[in-house]
């Protein structure tokens, strides 16, 4: 059976609870040795990390989704700077073409397939995205690329194929068909959305302002309105983490932001780098 064939058999959901088990196991010599094993095989460096020591983690949850040292990632210094919003390396980036994203070569999908909404996709329309895939040695947590406060999320239902490399180039509209959480900010440019793309094994999505969003896995879409919540993320900040690795994809309107560059595919990218500069702000 080849890899992909394998992807459409396998048991997503079951496999990824699964995974969600193990990564929560206490038994010390196990998490040590699961800890110690992605360490050596991944080449995962502690010196960056709050906790350099990989065993003194409770669980291997805790140290995939371990904080860095103040000071490990700066935000670009010109404020004008869209930010990368994690660590990683750049899948794509570039122009929603016709509302289509590209994802690999012979592979694309649509902005409202991948935001689950015809509308929501609407202000978007010949816009830009950029799309990192975290792998598993990378920092697991995803910052603000922009200030913004957040409007409000669509938890989508689907599946969980795996988002490695050879899976993006050979499953079509993968990131539109995996499960994943949409969050829409308003900023001073217009909306901004990011999306958090789950993947198989990925145990979970959390979010700093409600916690663990996935699982539970949705069976329809799950709509969370936080107009006139307060929920204000500001530029560099926090806003969520992944249990595992996967891939965050960023979308922002026309003619709001210019990319620094031409990103190269799997070209390593850092959290708080220079993606575009934002052309113009308004007041909110």
């Amino acid at each position: 059976m080849s890899k992909v064939a394998l992807q459409h058999a396998l048991p997503h959901r079951f496999l990824s609870r699964l995974a969600r088990g193990v990564a929560r196991i206490r038994w010390r010599w196990f998490k040590n040795w699961l800890i110690a094993l992605v360490v050596r095989k991944f080449d995962v460096n502690m010196a960056e990390a709050e906790q350099s020591d990989p065993l003194a983690f409770p669980t291997f949850n805790a140290f995939f989704t371990r904080a860095l040292k103040p000071g490990a990632r700066v935000p670009d210094p010109d404020p004008r700077a869209l930010l990368m919003p994690a660590d990683g390396k750049m899948s794509q980036a570039g122009v929603i073409r016709g509302g289509a994203i590209f994802q690999a070569k012979g592979h694309e999908f649509t902005a409202a397939q991948l935001l689950g909404d015809e509308a929501a996709a609407a202000p978007f329309a010949d816009g830009g995205f950029a799309n990192v895939y975290l792998s598993p040695r990378d920092y697991h947590r995803v910052h603000m690329p922009w200030t913004g406060t957040l409007r409000e999320t669509l938890h989508v239902p689907g599946r969980l194929f795996t988002v490695a490399p050879w899976g993006v180039e050979a499953i079509p509209r993968l990131f539109a068909r995996n499960e994943r959480l949409v969050c829409h900010f308003d900023t001073n440019f217009g909306p901004l959305c990011v999306v958090m793309v789950g993947a198989l094994l990925v145990s979970g999505v959390e979010t700093v302002w409600a916690g663990e969003e996935i699982p539970a896995y949705a069976s329809r879409p799950l709509h969370k309105d936080y107009r006139g919540k307060g929920v204000k993320l500001e530029r560099f900040a926090e806003m969520a983490r992944f249990n595992y690795g996967s891939t965050v994809i960023v979308l922002w309107p026309k003619g709001a932001v210019e990319l620094a560059k031409d990103f190269t595919h799997a070209e390593p990218v850092v959290l708080g780098q220079r993606l575009g500069l934002v052309k113009a702000q308004l007041p909110l």
